[in-house]
């Protein structure tokens, strides 16, 4: 069996994952060194690549020394994903095969933010975790974990996607790179204090979509076409699906200790982290792999389906809200002009088709499908926006009444820049684009780009409109 390297999140030590280094050694780890990677993750001046870097010279010296094997498979968790992600895009991108990491079993990690983090740099985060740290919070490891933040914007083109304008880049994960397995709970912190940061979709601080490493990206130019704008998907390095699987009784504390959840349920639900673990960790084969895309994603499918009732109670000793085992997704947005400027001041809207527009289905969107949008503290053109898929498709569409195709628009306005220029042609106020984002019709291609348990990146291009006065011509007399 290969080493192990554990590298912890945010706020936290190795000496959190002493059970889980227990854990592997009960199952047959017991001659292999288990490293617990530390890092320094409260003080302000330290950033991700500042702790990617440092991780790259620890490896490096220690397979030099001998006490490290150079090839070894990871386990992170939460922050832990930013940081080995960085480490891998940074440090191997030209040559992936030199990778000492094979395998990587990312626990509730935190790939595309955290709503927490934006409470971190709140009085309430200082309070709670920067006591004893002269009240630093860590605030650059926090700007990179706040919802949209620039930096997961900046990362996920060098790991994840092609860059564009860029006509092929590297695969750094499956196939012959790192093989990623991605686990995640859905449950919110059972008691205490936690309790006032849960929020339905999520183990308490991680959201399962800003977990799910498998993403989708997406270009609309309005200032091609504004009544069509092209639509232009992004191109991922690696086509293929990585393993995902979401659990209905392990919270962000409990993802870390197979033998400890922190929620009471059947044997078999309580078992099967550790069971997932331990099966990523021994995956031998590319077919292998694959074949372990689909046998985590039924796994998820039988966490949405607790919100069956019986189904629940078969599981839970305790009362459980259908609710918490929704489906989620995230749409991180970034609005730009088509002179490549971040545009701050904008509105997006979703209603249904053009005339049931402000009706019960607008309203019921807005109130229960959108159940959260973020403004980045650094960026204003960076939003994240977290949507209730399962109400989206069973319960949105009943809302839309008559005779008319159900269907979900989005709108995009914003404010002028000034007297002399505003966004797209029509120089009036509330001058807006349109587009289809959704349908009920499962045929279409807008039904299947929005994706469950899934971060989408979407890049909105405005067109802006300097009004007649700006430059004209006079006949000269």
């Amino acid at each position: 069996m290969r080493q192990v390297v554990i590298v912890h999140g945010w706020s936290d030590t190795s000496r959190s994952f002493r059970p889980l280094a227990g854990f592997l050694q009960e199952h047959g780890y017991q001659p292999v060194p288990l490293w617990l990677g530390d890092y320094i993750s409260l003080d302000d001046d330290v950033a991700v690549p500042d702790v990617a870097q440092r991780m790259d010279r620890v490896v490096r010296d220690r397979i030099a020394s001998g006490e490290l094997a150079p090839e070894f498979d990871l386990i992170v968790h939460s922050t832990g994903g930013l940081v080995v992600r960085e480490w891998i895009s940074t440090c191997y991108s030209a040559d992936i095969g030199q990778c000492p990491a094979k395998r990587m079993v990312m626990l509730a990690p935190a790939n595309f933010g955290s709503r927490l983090a934006s409470m971190g740099q709140s009085m309430l985060g200082r309070l709670v975790k920067g006591w004893n740290n002269w009240f630093h919070t860590g605030k650059r490891m926090l700007d990179a974990l706040e919802l949209s933040s620039p930096y997961q914007w900046e990362l996920v083109q060098r790991d994840l996607f092609v860059p564009p304008g860029v006509q092929s880049a590297p695969a750094l994960y499956g196939a012959d790179g790192v093989w990623p397995f991605v686990i995640v709970g859905s449950h919110p912190y059972p008691g205490a204090l936690r309790q006032i940061v849960n929020e339905n979709g999520s183990d308490g601080t991680v959201r399962v979509p800003a977990a799910n490493l498998n993403t989708r990206g997406m270009t609309i130019d309005f200032s091609v076409d504004e009544a069509e704008p092209r639509l232009t998907p992004w191109r991922l390095r690696q086509p293929d699906p990585f393993p995902f699987a979401v659990l209905p009784d392990r919270t962000h504390a409990s993802i870390i200790n197979p033998d400890k959840p922190d929620v009471r349920a059947d044997a078999a639900t309580q078992a099967r982290l550790g069971e997932l673990i331990l099966q990523a960790l021994a995956c031998d084969s590319r077919n292998t792999y694959q074949a372990m895309v689909d046998e985590w994603n039924a796994v998820s499918e039988q966490t949405a389906a607790l919100i069956d009732g019986a189904q629940r109670s078969r599981v839970f000793t305790g009362d459980q809200s259908a609710e918490l085992f929704h489906q989620f997704l995230q749409i991180n947005v970034r609005v730009t002009d088509n002179h490549g400027q971040d545009v701050g001041d904008y509105f997006l809207e979703f209603s249904g088709p053009e005339q049931e527009r402000g009706s019960d289905s607008t309203v019921y969107f807005h109130r229960h499908v959108l159940e959260n949008v973020h403004v980045n503290g650094a960026n204003m053109a960076l939003r994240c926006l977290y949507v209730d898929r399962t109400d989206l498709v069973e319960n949105y569409y009943d809302h839309i009444r008559g005779q008319v195709t159900k269907v979900l628009e989005m709108s995009v306005s914003a404010n002028p820049v000034g007297a002399n220029v505003s966004y797209f042609s029509d120089y009036k106020a509330g001058a807006k684009g349109t587009l289809t984002v959704h349908r009920q019709d499962a045929d279409t291609p807008e039904s299947r780009w929005l994706k469950r348990n899934t971060t989408h990146f979407v890049h909105i291009v405005i067109p802006r409109t300097p009004s007649d006065k700006v430059f004209r011509l006079s006949r000269y007399q």
